[in-house]
């Protein structure tokens, strides 16, 4: 006899329905999976049939039967064991040994051999596609039942073992549907990092407040010691909470790559530092099969790269088009896949290899050409995407042991003047957009600039101190500082700042 239902693929971050065909008559006993399962598919009739046997039905391995297990699209690779489920439900069902009707369902879970369920990947990105094609009900392992459970029009039925599944479908049972709560949580920070217990270094703060406040790009540059890395960990105690569609767009990025943890749903922008010997495609994404990189991993967040200058080239020159366009394009023979990378990049490098360079009160021991070679990292057009540059020096003891008169800003003072600033800036875009985000035709309407503004513009692109790409980068930054005064006009003074944080010679 045949049965035929429903499971489920991942391809990126999106989730393909997979039509699982179980067929089982008698014959010599064999057991067959096709629709090109990679090794884990395959090995599943080995977990299947052991599951069957502890949930306590006959096994195919006791009967003499032939089962042929086919998974449709068959072009499309079938990885993983989350078919393990939906294999057993397809052949139990197709040798008459239960009775449930399949329709409006999908089931995935890898099974244990004593017919527990184990926890899937992707939950939330399974849900996802069954409210796109209309499918009301996902039967998956209880683990995940309330990460799907943030999909509304979804019921997510949780279960522990094929036999409790089993016996919901048949109506033996009620299993109540999974429901997580939707909304994000206003969390405080959990690192002890705040702007206040930063000693000095007021420029630099003030550089975070307008990288937060319309999500510029950052290089910050400095001698060993002096705090850049502090300065750069407490970016993500200034940004604002993520909203509810920001949250469930991270949260599908991390379900799938199987870091949410204990998390249903990520409601504070993310974080990420590789180290510098990082690849190409941990960085970027990539593999066989495509997987998120840390670029995608830092959506809506901070992607933070210290020791800048060590990254490999290769590497760095890659990052140009999505930080330019927002995602990143994994192309193979037979797709392409797309994968979101909206974050504000923070870079921070030394002046030179050993960090004393122009250090009045230190010896540089690196040569000329070294300089010259660690420098050319920090040059080019990848360079000219960045919108603010600053210099982080070493502070002197009386600040850092706080005998200066200080008046000091809290991080939750400054996150209030981001979070008015990012009101403003969906008011005009309307859709999460940031200032940085802006094309050219909004630079246009959003960045217009009085004669005395436009006539120091002029100055700085006809000096070659910026180029036309720094030129819009700049209105951007100037449009930032104007929202965060409450300025409708972009004045001289907004201008004049948003220049400060240009470098000296072009790059």
């Amino acid at each position: 006899m045949l049965s035929k239902i429903f499971s489920a693929a991942i391809t990126g971050l999106d989730a393909q329905i997979i039509e699982v065909e179980v067929d089982a008559s008698y014959g010599l006993r064999r057991f067959d999976i096709v629709g090109l399962p990679d090794k884990a598919v395959q090995e599943a009739k080995e977990r299947v049939s052991t599951a069957i046997e502890s949930a306590g039905f006959k096994p195919p391995h006791h009967e003499p039967v032939k089962v042929l297990v086919s998974l449709a699209p068959a072009d499309l690779k079938k990885e993983g064991a989350l078919y393990d489920l939906p294999i057993a439900l397809g052949y139990l069902a197709a040798s008459k040994k239960t009775n449930f009707d399949p329709a409006d369902r999908i089931f995935l879970g890898e099974l244990a051999l004593d017919g527990r369920l184990r926890p899937a990947k992707g939950a939330v990105c399974f849900a996802i596609a069954c409210r796109q094609k209309g499918i009301k009900e996902i039967i998956l392992p209880r683990e995940n039942a309330a990460e799907a459970g943030l999909i509304a029009g979804v019921r997510a039925i949780g279960v522990e073992t094929l036999k409790q599944a089993v016996d919901f479908l048949e109506g033996k049972i009620v299993i109540e549907p999974a429901t997580a709560d939707s909304r994000p949580i206003s969390q405080k920070n959990e690192r002890g990092n705040d702007l206040g217990l930063i000693s000095g270094q007021e420029s630099a703060k003030r550089a975070l407040e307008i990288v937060a406040g319309g999500g510029h790009n950052l290089s910050m540059w400095g001698p060993p010691g002096t705090g850049k890395t502090l300065l750069a960990k407490t970016l993500p105690t200034i940004l604002p909470e993520l909203s509810f569609e920001e949250s469930l767009e991270v949260t599908k990025i991390y379900s799938v790559c199987g870091l949410l943890n204990d998390q249903i749903l990520i409601s504070r922008r993310p974080f990420r530092a590789p180290h510098h010997t990082t690849s190409d495609a941990a960085l970027i994404g990539g593999g066989n099969p495509p997987r998120p990189g840390e670029i995608t991993l830092a959506h809506r967040g901070i992607l933070f790269l210290d020791e800048f200058p060590e990254f490999h080239r290769d590497t760095l020159e890659a990052m140009r088009q999505p930080i330019e366009e927002g995602a990143i394009n994994i192309a193979r023979a037979k797709n392409t896949l797309s994968l979101p990378a909206r974050f504000t990049l923070v870079i921070a490098s030394n002046p030179c290899p050993c960090g004393n360079f122009g250090n009045p009160e230190k010896i540089c021991v690196c040569s000329q050409s070294q300089i010259r070679m660690y420098r050319k990292k920090l040059s080019g057009p990848l360079m000219d995407r960045i919108d603010l540059f600053i210099n982080v020096p070493a502070i002197k003891y009386e600040k850092l042991a706080g005998r200066d008169v200080e008046i000091k800003t809290t991080s939750d003072q400054v996150k209030d003047k981001v979070r008015l600033c990012r009101q403003i800036q969906q008011r005009r875009f309307g859709n999460g957009q940031t200032n940085s985000e802006m094309d050219i035709a909004q630079i246009k309407q959003y960045c217009q600039t009085d004669d005395a503004s436009q006539r120091l513009l002029k100055n700085a692109v006809d000096s070659a101190k910026i180029s036309a790409r720094g030129y819009h980068r700049v209105l951007k930054v100037s449009r930032t500082i104007a929202d965060l005064d409450g300025s409708e006009e972009i004045r001289l003074n907004h201008v004049s700042e948003a220049l400060a944080y240009r470098p000296a010679e072009p790059v």
